[in-house]
């Protein structure tokens, strides 16, 4: 049995990255592909408690150090107890954000640096990197619009941060994209959800070839 592929969509709020991946995953599947669909700061029990702490608007919130830690501590059970293991049963997993989140919200954002961040991963998930990262870009304007649209009832702790740190978030991405670029796909995520699917795919091909 072969090793399956990980895959990580990446982006700011209102990217549509949740919907890119149930998309994806259904595309693979109807190739034959098994495929595992997971989240982070989530995927497992106890990960998903943590991501109770993380994004839940009671108490006083968690300064950027506090934060990382909880999201290397929550990725390191995903990746151990979830990730690892569906691989290793050749499926593929395809993960709603990743190391690249917390490089960008708690690095670039926050003000941590990227080698903190990095050393983190390195301990708690063994600096696992995804196959391919699918970066989806999309304008302020567009972000705003969706992100109003799906938080009716309230954005979460850290979606709720005003524009600066939003930009900066964003701005992360875009060089981390722009200094490894076996690694990511960059995709204009302003268009239509089937137009923006195609250009997923289209990033896939490399990777489906060996599948």
């Amino acid at each position: 049995m072969s090793q399956g592929k990980f895959i990580a969509f990446e982006g700011g709020e209102g990217a549509g990255k949740s919907t890119q991946a149930r998309l994806l995953a259904a595309a693979l599947e109807a190739r034959g592909i098994g495929c595992v669909v997971t989240r982070e700061p989530g995927g497992t029990p106890g990960a998903e408690a943590i991501r109770g702490l993380l994004l839940g608007m009671d108490g006083e919130g968690w300064h950027a150090r506090a934060e990382a830690l909880l999201f290397a501590a929550a990725r390191s059970d995903h990746v151990e107890r979830l990730i690892l293991p569906a691989m290793a049963e050749g499926k593929w997993v395809i993960c709603d954000r990743f190391v690249d989140s917390s490089r960008a919200y708690q690095g670039g954002g926050g003000g941590l640096s990227d080698a903190e961040v990095l050393d983190l991963h390195r301990i708690g998930s063994r600096g696992l990197l995804p196959d391919l990262t699918l970066l989806i870009e999309v304008s302020p304007m567009v972000a705003r619009s969706r992100a109003m649209a799906r938080d009716v009832d309230g954005a979460d702790r850290i979606g709720g941060r005003d524009e600066s740190y939003h930009a900066k978030v964003a701005a992360a991405f875009a060089r981390f994209a722009e200094a490894e670029p076996e690694r990511f796909a960059r995709i204009s995520g302003d268009g239509a959800i089937d137009v923006v699917h195609r250009g997923v795919l289209s990033a896939l091909v490399p990777l489906l070839g060996d599948a």
